[in-house]
């Protein structure tokens, strides 16, 4: 198969971890025979640095004309500790989700077994935790009318969603459950607001055609203490773009490193893949930033695409370093291996597997139907 994929580096960390991902990409290559185009363009403090421009018009027509859109973080504190700056760079994902109409957000949060210390929870909380958490990305408070005005010091986030918006999003849900635990948990705050209620309506609708999963609502409050408390009880979670952001953060916590957690932005015809982990100025250069987020975010794109032993051959050669302790500084407080390291280990350990390597042992696989 032969893939054209838009490159964004981006700010920070995110051009060494996104190299680390190219490098694994190139592995799947050669390994298996496919062929994978790169090409770059500029988003965020370096566009507008470049530009002005925080997505600028190349980049989008880029990314509408590629398969896929392999990104790596954005934000830079020049930026985000000036209140009276015109632009900054997250105006420019957020313009980008928009665009290309990425309306789902899917976060798989696996504690790996090999790992279950990096987390500051006990290991009977976190042990067995595999759920994947389906964020709303094109609505809500985030894209909703604003306004601030200086003189009253008063401040508006108005929070819009549609039944459109709600039940595309909620059918992909019901649909990847269906091929896990069969468990559908919706987050909300039905209790207070009418955006909410809207959700739960909807849901509980949809959840008719889908017999076989169960439903279960709960409010972001109890949800936020409920994943702390026991977060293997989820399978899937689903809720929407301020909550969902919210948890998604909260579910690096229980892995043990935000540098774990991959993600993927899903719509009808374009596609982007993401660590969840900012921008992390304060590392940049110094080669300590982890790539494993970036990686199994290669690993979700090819399972996208329907390379599901290509994916898992990612997947296990991550296990491989967790296995041999070949991990960045946060991870185990190891100081030995750097960025660059740990890249090029997972790189040229990506194989065809052959049975010695169980990932289901590991309970990592990105598969089940992560991504529909």
């Amino acid at each position: 198969m032969h893939l054209d994929i838009a490159v964004l580096e981006g700010d920070g960390i995110g051009p060494e971890v996104v190299a680390q991902s190219i490098k694994c990409l190139r592995s799947v290559e050669e390994t298996f025979g496919h062929s994978f185009t790169f090409k770059n363009g500029l988003i965020g403090a370096s566009a507008i640095k470049k530009t002005g421009n925080p997505l600028p018009k190349e980049t989008l027509k880029l990314c509408k004309s590629t398969d896929a859109t392999l990104f790596g973080a954005l934000g830079l504190p020049e930026f985000d500790d000036n209140p009276k700056a015109k632009v900054w760079p997250e105006q420019g994902l957020l313009k980008l989700r928009k665009k290309l109409e990425l309306f789902a957000n899917i976060r798989p949060v696996k504690v790996f077994p090999s790992l279950v210390k990096q987390s500051p929870l006990s290991k009977t909380q976190v042990q067995n935790t595999d759920l994947i958490i389906f964020r709303e990305l094109s609505g809500g408070i985030y894209y909703g009318d604003k306004s601030n005005d200086e003189d009253k010091n008063s401040a508006t986030d108005t929070c819009t969603y549609t039944e459109s918006e709600i039940s595309r999003i909620a059918h992909l849900a019901f649909k990847s459950a269906r091929s896990r635990k069969k468990k559908v948990t919706l987050v909300d705050k039905a209790n207070v607001l009418e955006t909410s209620r809207l959700w739960r309506r909807v849901v509980r609708n949809i959840s008719e055609s889908y017999p076989d999963v169960v439903l279960n609502c709960l409010f972001i409050d109890n949800a936020a203490v409920q994943m702390i408390l026991n977060p293997s009880q989820f399978d899937v979670i689903l809720t929407d773009n301020m909550f969902g952001d919210i948890l998604s953060d909260q579910g690096s916590v229980i892995a043990g490193s935000i540098g774990l957690l991959p993600s993927a932005s899903v719509g009808l015809e374009h596609a982007m893949f993401e660590p969840i982990h900012g921008s992390y100025p304060n590392a940049a250069g110094k080669n300590i930033a982890n790539p494993v987020a970036s990686i199994l975010s290669v690993a979700m794109l090819l399972q996208h695409f329907k390379m599901n032993e290509e994916s898992d051959a990612v997947v296990a050669a991550v296990l491989k370093s967790f296995s041999k302790k070949i991990v960045t500084p946060d991870i185990l407080g190891s100081s030995k291996y750097g960025t660059n390291y740990v890249g090029d280990f997972i790189a040229d350990n990506i194989m065809e597997l052959d049975g010695s390597f169980n990932i289901n042992d590991e309970n990592i696989g990105l598969g089940k139907s992560t991504i529909i």
